[in-house]
């Protein structure tokens, strides 16, 4: 498995002094040690470290590999107050978040089994990133068009297109419009031992 890249450290102290704290507290309460927690979502423990003492930031990628194996949601590590167990998220409640480029926007309440999210992702942002971790992925359409890699298939989506896949399958998400795209997008969240995240393209992960 590839290590997760460094990621710029350009985030505000303000952005991150929520989310490291909760990193930290996150993998106390789930009885992991550093080097555990680092090696189940595919990181180094010095990078899982400095993600846990603000000197890095994480991508989105990396908070839903964190999110995974905590057991919890990207809008819990981000400490958003979304209403616990409220069936209905009004459209003002959500601030967008942005993570490795992509801009996000929480669509689904907090402590459930998936979650829920409306992406806004810009071409060439992540595009070469491999993703396999265990769960399923749904994802629509809503704006612009999809580069959705799913093993060695490559589909393109329009708008009113939708995919549902097994989330072991390798699969690439990328914008195929110069616009970028949007899209609703909802993941389970399963905590396992097995749980990771691949990251580089075809090239670095045959070498592996």
């Amino acid at each position: 498995m590839t290590e997760l890249p460094d990621e710029p450290a350009g985030a505000s102290p303000d952005e991150l002094s929520t989310v490291a704290p909760r990193l930290r507290d996150l993998r106390r309460r789930s009885g992991l040690t550093l080097e555990t927690a680092a090696r189940l979502v595919g990181l180094s423990p010095a990078h899982l470290s400095r993600l846990e003492t603000n000197q890095r930031q994480p991508s989105l990628p990396m908070l839903l590999a964190l999110a995974r194996t905590y057991g919890t949601t990207v809008s819990d590590l981000l400490g958003e107050t979304a209403p616990e167990r409220d069936p209905i998220v009004r459209a003002g409640w959500a601030e967008p978040s942005e993570a490795g480029g992509w801009t996000y926007w929480t669509a689904g309440g907090a402590g459930r089994a998936m979650q829920a999210l409306r992406v806004l992702v810009p071409q060439r942002a992540q595009g070469d990133l491999v993703r396999v971790h265990p769960g399923e992925e749904w994802l629509y359409v809503l704006n612009g068009r999809l580069r959705l890699t799913l093993g060695a298939a490559v589909h393109v989506l329009e708008p009113g297109d939708a995919a549902h896949f097994d989330s072991l399958t390798p699969h690439r998400i990328a914008a195929a419009s110069p616009g970028g795209a949007e899209l609703l997008f909802v993941h389970t969240l399963l905590q396992s031992g097995a749980a990771e995240l691949c990251l580089g393209d075809d090239t670095r992960r045959r070498g592996l």
